[in-house]
């Protein structure tokens, strides 16, 4: 072996081994992290909304009104014919959330949640993600209207429920 070799094989094993540690804390960082729902109670009843989408009819938010259970849910939004309970997504919102105004973020959201929007859907939700992947990201909510099957009606029914922050 040279004599440089030998010089520099552990300082760059030891900034190969940062580098690398550092991508996977990135990579973890970046992760989407699963939502947890938790069983109502008496002394906590559930109230609010709750997105549904997947193997649903139809996608959307829904009201979770006291006494409800998270099957009532999913029947209101009709399970897909031979849909697997299993594929249906649903984002329920926290106490400490309840109380804040919930939005969608469209340069952050998961393409579920999104479709999760009365009358976007999985379809024009992966519309959504196409535009933005092609245009870069939205610059404000009304900019939507460009994306190809999101009229001017659909936007009008959402813009209280989507926002486009960083």
């Amino acid at each position: 072996m040279s004599g440089w070799i030998k010089k520099y094989r552990a300082p760059a094993l030891v900034f190969l081994v940062v580098v690398a540690t550092a991508g996977a804390m990135l990579f973890l960082a970046r992760r989407s992290q699963p939502v947890e729902v938790m069983a109502p109670t008496k002394a906590n009843p559930p109230r609010g909304t709750v997105y549904v989408s997947g193997a649903v009819v139809n996608p959307g938010l829904y009201p979770w009104e006291e006494g409800d259970t998270l099957d009532d849910i999913i029947r209101a939004a009709g399970l897909l014919q031979g849909g697997d309970t299993a594929a249906v997504r649903l984002y329920v919102p926290g106490a400490k959330e309840l109380s804040q105004s919930q939005r969608v973020n469209l340069n952050t959201a998961e393409a579920w949640l999104i479709g999760a929007l009365p009358g976007i859907g999985e379809t024009r939700a992966g519309a959504i993600i196409e535009y933005s992947k092609e245009k870069g990201r939205f610059r404000s909510t009304g900019e939507l209207t460009q994306v190809k099957g999101v009229g001017i009606t659909t936007y009008e029914r959402i813009k209280d429920l989507i926002t486009v922050t960083d």
